[in-house]
């Protein structure tokens, strides 16, 4: 029996993450932790350092010529597996085996320089591929007719937009026929037309010719019809692997039910209140949220003395995970019904009208101040994902995150 062409065996990648403890939004904050610090015992160092496991215990194999899709919440571990697949990164423990030569798109412009033209990018590449001059010469014209960059061919790739770049480098992969091929969202920067046109080609190079592909895609229509065994990742591990159907059926019925975060249950503090839960859904209580959905945001907290809290204030923000920009402040000092004092013990619920974000993941940090002091400071409290319907905005294809996380209804004429 022939060997799998792709083997991982006990994959797990560990970052170091640094936090800096900045949690004092305003001068009359900062000037009342100043006075205070020295009073009071257990604070937390401005300076800390945390081990983050990105992915753990990833086991699976692929055979030649099957077309395996990888599914999963943003910051479940898609992009970090493909980077250690492609040998971009190392893996932290385990073993991998690949038999054959690798083609990688990944992110947009990932291995273009962008001072070159695009003629001799399709060189460049081709030569990193392994595939000889002659051969290059051969699908020259095919490779530039895929793309459709014909006119801008001896223009430096600097000055390509975003989709024309994924354009040249999907044709350029697709083309020069590696034995595996990963791709990752990057197809979804296209327009509808290209993402077509891609898929009709993957499926072409899979029937006809054999090749391997690992597709990552928030697309599960897409998924669907092109993988015939997918594996669902959550929170960097394995959650769900075999066929595509059920994979994908059981991962919308995960995705259905509100983010709630199990490390803030039962977490203790040195402070006299903290959090003991956040939950996070849309107003229809899913936590399938979209850009036009409002949000739902439940904390719930506990006072160690279980006295009435007085002079209590919640400060919500919302960080982008590309930029780590505040794209969203929900503070109960600017709206708010609060009473004067609040119960030794219960929830908050903030609800916002439609969060208008680009497609992707978010963080939330929570911060429990009386009396101006910051008691419960939560950096990464929960995390939760974004989904974007273009059409809603009169879109014709998604806006690039890079640039900005909001969205807004706009049109241009004469």
């Amino acid at each position: 029996m022939e060997k799998p062409i792709i083997e991982v065996h006990g994959v797990g990648k560990m970052f170091v993450l640094s936090h800096n403890r900045l949690p004092y939004e305003t001068f009359r904050d900062a000037v009342t932790d100043l006075i205070t610090r020295p009073l009071r015992r257990g604070d937390r160092p401005l300076f800390a350092k945390e081990d983050f496991w990105a992915l753990r215990d990833i086991d699976f194999e692929v055979q030649k010529g099957e077309v395996l899709g990888i599914i999963g919440p943003n910051g479940s571990g898609k992009s970090t597996l493909l980077k250690i697949l492609s040998q971009i990164t190392p893996p932290t423990k385990g073993e991998i085996t690949i038999r054959g030569h690798v083609a990688s798109l990944l992110e947009v412009g990932t291995g273009f320089h962008p001072e070159l033209t695009g003629r001799e990018n399709i060189q460049l590449n081709g030569a990193i591929l392994g595939i000889s001059r002659v051969e290059i010469a051969r699908k020259f014209d095919e490779i530039v007719t895929f793309a459709g960059v014909e006119r801008f061919l001896d223009t430096p790739v600097k000055r390509y937009s975003s989709g024309m770049l994924v354009r040249l480098a999907f044709s350029v992969a697709a083309h020069m026929e590696p034995e595996i091929l990963i791709i990752d969202e990057v197809l979804a920067v296209g327009d509808t037309e290209f993402q077509r046109k891609c898929l009709e080609k993957m499926e072409s190079i899979t029937r006809t010719k054999g090749r391997t592909i690992l597709f990552v895609s928030h697309n599960l229509i897409a998924v669907q019809r092109l993988c015939t065994r997918t594996l669902s990742l959550k929170q960097g591990r394995i959650n769900h692997i075999g066929d595509t159907a059920e994979v994908v059926q059981k991962y919308l019925i995960d995705k259905s039910a509100p983010v709630r975060n199990p490390d803030l249950i039962g977490r203790t503090t040195v402070r006299n209140v903290h959090f003991t839960d956040i939950q996070i859904a849309n107003l229809r209580g899913s936590g399938d949220i979209r850009s036009d959905d409002g949000m739902r945001f439940q904390l719930a907290y506990i006072s160690d003395s279980m006295e009435s809290i007085q002079d209590a204030r919640v400060v919500i923000t919302v960080e982008s995970d590309l930029s780590h920009h505040v794209v969203l402040r929900l503070d109960t000092d600017v709206a708010s019904t609060l009473p004067a004092a609040l119960p030794p013990q219960g929830s908050l619920i903030c609800e916002t009208g439609p969060v208008n974000l680009s497609e992707g993941k978010y963080i939330v940090n929570i911060d429990f101040l009386i009396q101006g002091t910051s008691r419960d400071h939560v950096k990464r409290a929960a995390e939760f994902d974004v989904e974007i319907d273009e059409s809603k905005y009169g879109y014709r294809s998604k806006p690039d995150r890079t640039v900005c996380d909001h969205l807004v209804h706009y049109g241009f004429h004469q």
